[in-house]
């Protein structure tokens, strides 16, 4: 592949005759670049469900992927990799800043997270939004074939079907929002709320992770664009229809299974529980450093249980495992200090000589270190303030070898629809998640069972193939034009 490096401006596309029925468009591409020891390049398949979801329909359709390789000021030419084509799309160094860390993820992320953090809107990050967004719709456009179907992901692209569907009618269109879609109270500060509901308008069938923000997306289409909304149908004056529905989107849970039932994953859980002082419960929690995550409450409230002596630090452990997310973002940084504090605080207050309380480690990890991870633990805790879906508690559930171990579960993330028999906490209330810990930790095996299995059931008849399938099913079946 070739490879060229601007150094100052907005990139453009290079190069490469690409032509494909089934085209993917995503902020970023399913490949990591590695840099061997020898300085030749190679690429990865990222680790992601979506990428495992969407591979054999790929390689079926000879299918392409559009999207950012990661690095600013860098031009690449479409090229193969195992089997999909990957067609970069360049940012420059100031559209990175602008349309990815400010309006994508300092306005959307925020106002769509029902301002857990107060969204900032700027008229530059809204202009650089509209020109990152026709560059993705351009490239698509390039590469699809006659009728083809693209498929686009997520907030940071929402302009692109209604510009997609100006410059190649014979598409047929279909996106899905990863993250929850607000309120319209809400979603009625964006400055820019028209283009952004007429640039989802685009598609043919708009995807979302619930039945409430599909009816929340009807119910602003009703108030602020001039068109027919019946149920999940909603045509507009020229004639086109649009469905919005609801995809509840999964994890690959039979892989995920297997994994954790490896006998080199098993042996890592027995060391990490052994590392740890062989705990009578082991918390987990396992977060994107994010504010929407609710992380600080729940450690607060883990350690008020111990200062409080209804947890003893002498049985119990909590493993908190924050990812490094979007650092060069100041709301970010602030964050990881306020915990960083806190962690100190909890673990001077309850801990004692060779064993804290509380385990926190500010880093990634990789697929078979999670699986041993989740299968070490007794209580899974996943408290998000705000959350389109959190395929980690879905994780957790698919890594359990047994009808044993606990899902304590934030109501407000969108897993909360569907795995019912999780120990639900409003992660706003301290005192609730302290007793739901407290109930979790303690609860009859029995119960725990019937929980589990449960929560087993639905993870397992309910996985990304399935979830893939059913949207891809349905946009088929739409009418484009």
């Amino acid at each position: 592949m070739a490879a060229t490096t601007t150094t100052s401006g907005s990139p453009t596309d290079q190069g490469g005759e690409v032509s494909a029925s089934f085209v993917v468009v995503a902020n970023r591409l399913p490949v990591d670049r590695v840099q061997n020891p020898d300085g030749t390049v190679d690429w990865r398949t990222s680790p992601g469900g979506l990428v495992t979801a969407l591979e054999p329909v790929m390689r079926a359709n000879e299918g392409a992927w559009v999207g950012w390789h990661g690095a600013p000021d860098e031009v690449l030419d479409p090229f193969e990799e195992d089997g999909i084509t990957i067609v970069p799309v360049p940012l420059s160094t100031d559209e990175v800043a602008d349309y990815y860390e400010g309006f994508s993820n300092g306005t959307l992320w925020p106002l769509y997270h029902d301002v857990v953090a107060p969204p900032a809107f700027h008229r530059v990050w809204w202009d650089a939004y509209v020109r990152v967004n026709r560059r993705f719709a351009e490239r698509a456009a390039q590469v699809s074939d006659q009728g083809a179907t693209v498929w686009v992901q997520d907030y940071q692209l929402q302009l692109v079907p209604q510009m997609l569907r100006m410059m190649r009618p014979d598409l047929r269109i279909g996106f899905f929002l990863h993250i929850p879609f607000p309120p319209v109270e809400l979603f009625q500060q964006l400055p820019w709320r028209r283009e952004i509901t007429e640039g989802l308008l685009g598609a043919d069938l708009i995807g979302f992770q619930l039945p409430g923000a599909a009816q929340n997306f009807a119910r602003l289409v009703r108030q602020r664009v001039s068109a027919e909304v019946r149920r999940d149908q909603i045509t507009l004056g020229d004639g086109h229809v649009a469905r919005a529905r609801a995809y509840p989107i999964s994890i690959d849970s039979r892989s995920f299974h297997e994994l954790s039932r490896s006998e080199p994953v098993q042996q890592r859980a027995r060391d990490i529980r052994r590392d740890l002082g062989e705990p009578k419960v082991m918390f987990l929690g396992v977060d994107r450093l994010d504010y929407t995550k609710g992380i600080k409450q729940r450690l607060r409230a883990f350690g008020e249980l111990i200062l409080e002596g209804r947890l003893d630090p002498d049985d119990v452990v909590f493993v908190q495992i924050a990812t490094p997310s979007r650092e060069r973002v100041e709301e970010y940084r602030h964050l990881r200090d306020e915990i960083d504090m806190l962690v100190g605080r909890i673990n001077g207050d309850a801990g004692r000589i060779g064993r804290s309380p509380l385990v926190y480690l500010h880093s990634s990890f990789p697929r078979e270190e999670m699986a041993a991870m989740y299968s070490a633990a007794d209580v899974m805790v996943v408290t998000p303030l705000r959350d389109g879906m959190n395929l980690v508690a879905k994780e957790f559930v698919a890594c359990r070898g047994a009808d044993d171990g606990a899902l304590v579960l934030s109501e407000f993330a969108g897993a909360a629809y569907e795995l019912k028999q999780a120990y639900k906490i409003n992660p706003y209330d301290i005192n609730d998640i302290k007793a739901t810990l407290e109930l979790a930790s303690h609860d009859a095996p029995n119960n725990k069972a019937r929980r589990m299995r449960a929560l087993r059931k639905q993870v397992f008849d309910n996985d990304i193939a399935k979830w893939a399938d059913n949207f891809l099913t349905d946009l088929d079946q739409t009418v484009t034009g």
